[in-house]
């Protein structure tokens, strides 16, 4: 059972209507980049083109420049097929009239290619690059200088977009059970990784009175709004 998510600008109608039909999990969201920043993780998102193949482009090459590495399948209409094209950088389109047979093979198939090509080694998220084989990570292909218990956090925090963690949790996933430091360990590092992310710092969100979560950006300029 997969989780998705499906971004669609219209309320008039459900976007695929036999995926009713099938056990998968899927949340729906406005399609615009404001509704992106605290938007689930999903395993897959489905892109609703059907009434403006335009505004659904421009948000579709949003998602690929800001380091989307969730595979994308575009919904439009049969009459739509002839406006995508490579630039949309879709992993798939699908009718939105398929049927359930249709619709549970094509997230299977995108998922298992997304899995295929990803490197093992390295995490793509929001202009940020994390290479796990050597310990480094780079901003805009920029290298960050990090401790390791620094990039131990980034990565942790990177390889679950918009989970919420808490200090405590944090703790025991980056410095382990056995460390007896406070919590406010987990603040001064978070400090001072926002402060070499730079213009980035926003990535990493604070929920108040929770803890820290890793917001996949949607623009370069747009603030996570909680921070």
């Amino acid at each position: 059972m997969a989780q998705l998510l499906i971004l669609t600008a219209s309320a008039e109608s459900e976007v695929l209507p036999a995926l009713h039909l099938l056990s998968h999990r899927f949340r729906v969201i406005a399609a615009e980049p404001a509704s992106l920043v605290n938007a689930p993780s999903a395993d897959l998102i489905f892109l609703d083109a059907r009434r403006d193949l335009a505004a659904a482009k421009s948000l579709a090459k949003i998602l690929h420049t800001t380091g989307l590495s969730t595979p994308l399948i575009v919904v439009v209409t049969e009459g739509g097929l002839a406006g995508i094209s490579g630039e949309w950088g879709a992993s798939d389109i699908i009718l939105d009239s398929a049927g359930p047979a249709e619709i549970d093979a094509r997230i299977r198939l995108t998922i298992a290619r997304a899995q295929e090509t990803s490197s093992p080694d390295e995490i793509h998220a929001s202009g940020i690059t994390i290479d796990e084989a050597s310990y480094t990570a780079r901003v805009h292909g920029k290298p960050l200088d990090l401790t390791f218990k620094e990039f131990a956090l980034l990565k942790f925090l990177a390889q679950h977009p918009g989970r919420v963690f808490s200090r405590d949790q944090l703790l025991s996933e980056v410095w382990g059970y056995d460390y007896f430091g406070g919590t406010r360990t987990v603040d001064v590092h978070i400090r001072r990784l926002r402060a070499k992310l730079g213009d980035l710092e926003s990535l990493i969100g604070t929920v108040h009175n929770v803890g820290y979560r890793f917001t996949a950006a949607t623009e370069d300029n747009f603030s996570a709004t909680t921070r």
